[in-house]
């Protein structure tokens, strides 16, 4: 391997490790710029649970997977976060000078088809490894050369962690002996849509962290507290190597719990509360500082999620309205809520402030329902004349739960997945407008078909595909994703590649990829559905 003496990137002679450059999620890393502002833990704030996670991180005895779960915007990601940048400003050892203790970094996510699955995530972890660890890369790059099927994410896990992690973690065995544990980082593992992968991935996680010839590392994993999670890491293989928060301890014969939402959640919510009206009346004069009851409120309604302040700052601050006739709307929300409903009574009140609430709720389910985010003119083109109307006014509104880029050419992307959650039943929304709103999929697949008809040309193939599709869609039970694969499947191989082809993954069964003839669309849809 030699090095591009211009940019200062590793290059091989078989082309190797540009290979696995280019199949690396770089969007996965904990610092990718497209994820900016990136989820922080403010000076000041979440001390109690930093300091605990930093300190498990010290320990060279054995290696560990440290489990932060908890609930949907309670500040997983930031935690997350925060540990991994630490981790990158420390070095291994006093003698090294680039090799840093985070060893890499993957951060799932639902809105992007690559950081959805595990099938990138060795490939990306060992380019991270082999970039910080520059004596390793040698070994990635034979590993890749003699067997390039390890770059496909469908190859086994277990293969690709054999080759692209623990084989070069071996050869640090005796370095890294002395030197403080390496960390990887692990965000949202719920992200990932398929259970059965996420017990294959904590599975095999433990049997890497139990290979005695591998030197002490540690993985920081977070997640929903979810049970097929749960279950994965109460499996007699795992369990022992887990380190799981929340958890109880005790200091000065006192016990305490180590959460991310204790008590101490609210006093670190002010904080972050207080900082960003600060900066808001530094750029508006006109805005009053809230005082310490107004604040003590607005933290009390975020029910100790971070999620929920942050999203009251964003409707406050969001560029177009007056932001103290947007406290006064969110001091005026009763703080009678059941735990968990914070987050939706909030959005509830912000499609509410809407011009057209029933449209702004449509257009953010269809946003929400797309695995791989769209610009707004291509969601608009998307759905027609009809449901396409006004699609840029609604988003705007929406500003305070949706990144919407200055550049109109860049996609759309919901800020947090309790969005998704939010829309995803229209009982969660107690607005009476959006009741009988159909579902986001069923417009998404008829506005595809209306797209695609004037790009199919006249043939009975694709006819007889259809005709096959219905036959086999009137035995097929309800909720059947082992059929539809196989339907969809029929589909696309009767058709020819400038018609149509609709195709089922085989990593998650109930997603299906929508692709059009023709320059404008192709790619034009990826619905979703949990399962």
């Amino acid at each position: 391997m030699s090095l591009d003496q211009s940019s200062g990137v590793p290059r091989s002679s078989d082309g190797t490790w540009e290979r696995l450059s280019q199949v690396a999620v770089k969007g996965a890393e904990y610092d990718f710029r497209e994820r900016q502002p990136h989820p922080k833990c403010l000076e000041g704030t979440r001390v109690d649970l930093l300091d605990y996670i930093r300190g498990l991180l010290e320990n060279k005895e054995k290696s560990r997977i440290i489990w932060l779960h908890g609930t949907a915007g309670v500040g997983k990601s930031a935690v997350a976060y925060t540990i991994a940048e630490r981790m990158r400003g420390l070095k291994v050892t006093e003698q090294t000078t680039t090799e840093k203790r985070l060893a890499g970094s993957f951060f799932f996510s639902r809105k992007h088809t690559k950081r959805c699955t595990t099938g990138y995530f060795f490939a990306t972890l060992a380019y991270q490894f082999a970039s910080n660890f520059a004596s390793v890369r040698e070994e990635v790059n034979r590993a890749i050369h003699e067997n390039p099927a390890l770059l496909d994410p469908d190859k086994s896990l277990h293969d690709q962690m054999e080759a692209l992690l623990l084989q070069p973690l071996r050869r640090l065995r005796f370095r890294l002996r002395d030197g403080a544990p390496s960390v990887f980082v692990i965000d949202a593992l719920d992200e990932c849509t398929s259970k059965t992968e996420v017990a294959d991935l904590i599975s095999i996680l433990g049997q890497a962290l139990c290979d005695p010839d591998v030197p002490v590392i540690h993985i920081l994993l977070t997640s929903r507290s979810e049970a097929h999670i749960h279950d994965a890491i109460q499996e007699e293989a795992v369990r022992p190597l887990v380190y799981e928060i929340p958890v109880k301890t005790t200091g000065e014969s006192v016990a305490k719990i180590i959460s991310l939402d204790g008590a101490d959640v609210d006093n670190d919510i002010c904080i972050f509360l207080e900082q960003s009206f600060r900066k808001l009346r530094s750029r508006c004069s006109n805005f009053p500082q809230p005082t310490k009851d107004e604040i003590s409120r607005l933290a009390s309604r975020a029910g100790r999620r971070f999620i929920v302040a942050s999203t009251m700052v964003k409707f406050i601050d969001d560029g177009y309205n007056d932001p103290r006739d947007r406290l006064q709307l969110l001091l005026e929300l009763t703080s009678d809520l059941l735990p968990g409903t914070e987050v939706y009574k909030l959005y509830d009140n912000i499609l509410s402030s809407c011009a057209d609430p029933k449209r702004a709720y449509l257009h953010l389910s269809v946003v929400a329902a797309l695995a791989d985010p769209l610009p707004i003119s291509q969601i608009s083109e998307l759905l027609g004349p009809g449901e396409g109307k006004d699609v840029e006014t609604a988003l705007v509104q929406l500003r305070s739960v949706l990144d919407i880029p200055t550049d109109r050419s860049l996609p759309v992307n919901i800020y947090h997945s309790s969005v998704r959650d939010y829309v995803s039943d229209p009982s969660n929304c107690n607005l009476p407008q959006v009741q009988c709103i159909a579902s986001p999929h069923s417009l998404l697949a008829r506005s595809s078909l209306r797209l695609m008809v004037p790009d199919i040309r006249a043939s009975t193939t694709f006819l007889d595909a259809l005709l096959e599709l219905e036959k086999q869609s009137q035995v097929m039970q309800a909720h059947d994703p082992l059929k539809l694969e196989r339907s969809l499947s029929f589909a696309a191989g009767a058709t020819t590649s400038s018609s149509l082809s609709a195709m089922a993954s085989r990593r998650s069964r109930t997603r299906f990829v929508v692709l059009a003839g023709g320059p404008r669309w192709t790619c034009l849809v990826t619905v979703t559905r949990r399962r």
